[in-house]
């Protein structure tokens, strides 16, 4: 098992640094399916995330639960995490869906993937919550392509627990682009939630899990989507 952790200290927000950032993301999906980047979001984007979250009013939070539309389930068994719906509604918000928006048109340009959308969501973990292992999406039966997670938690350790393991791919082709996939064998990745730490991977090809947490555990969960709209259904529900 491969750990994955370091000391939080992001980086200076500028269209320099996130053309870096977005580079090496679209580099790492395309030859692996997966992007893990420790202390990589700009302060003045993940501090206010920050501070919005650990003051929101608990009432905003709701059992999260598994599946959509029709198929929408609470089990406890599964998962027991708490979770809010980022609308837009706050400046962090806005800021954090702007930033969304321009790593999208960079990655359908780069890799035409043709991402439609972006839906996210806080999570948060109490003391014991987890999220056993799943996938965001079934190949051929949903329209999530590409999961991202963004870590919100100063000073966190490995006592506290709470990581996420990264299992390796599904056998199956990860077309991405023109250019045939990087298939390397892959150990199960153990990411510490440290803030800053940005973590994108295939929707549809990597299972994963949350450990249980030892503390409050935040984090932004999101998912970039594509268009399965039809004349009397409007994609996405939610």
């Amino acid at each position: 098992m491969i750990r994955v952790q370091t000391k939080f200290t992001t980086n200076s927000h500028s269209s320099e640094g996130d053309n870096s950032l977005f580079a090496r993301i679209a580099d790492d999906i395309r030859e692996k399916g997966y992007s893990i980047n420790p202390s990589a979001m700009p302060a003045e984007l993940i501090e206010p995330l920050y501070e919005h979250v650990v003051s929101m009013n608990a009432a905003k939070f709701t059992s999260a639960g598994i599946g959509r539309g029709e198929k929408y389930t609470h089990s406890k068994f599964v998962r027991t995490d708490e979770i809010a719906w980022i609308e837009g509604n706050s400046q962090a918000g806005r800021d954090w869906l702007d930033w969304t928006k321009t790593l999208q048109v960079y990655l359908n340009r780069r890799l035409l993937l043709g991402l439609f959308s972006f839906e996210s969501h806080f999570s948060h973990y109490g003391i014991g919550d987890f999220y056993k292992r799943h996938k965001d999406a079934f190949r051929g039966e949903a329209n999530r392509v590409l999961s991202v997670v963004l870590y919100l938690n100063p000073g966190w350790t490995v006592a506290d627990g709470g990581e996420l393991l990264l299992y390796p791919a599904d056998d199956g082709a990860m077309d991405v682009s023109s250019k045939p996939a990087v298939h390397d064998a892959m150990e199960c990745i153990k990411v510490t939630p440290l803030m800053g730490t940005l973590v994108l991977f295939l929707s549809e090809e990597f299972p994963h899990e949350v450990l249980p947490a030892n503390r409050d555990r935040f984090a932004i969960a999101g998912w970039y989507r594509v268009n399965t709209s039809v004349s009397d259904r409007v994609d996405p529900p939610r």
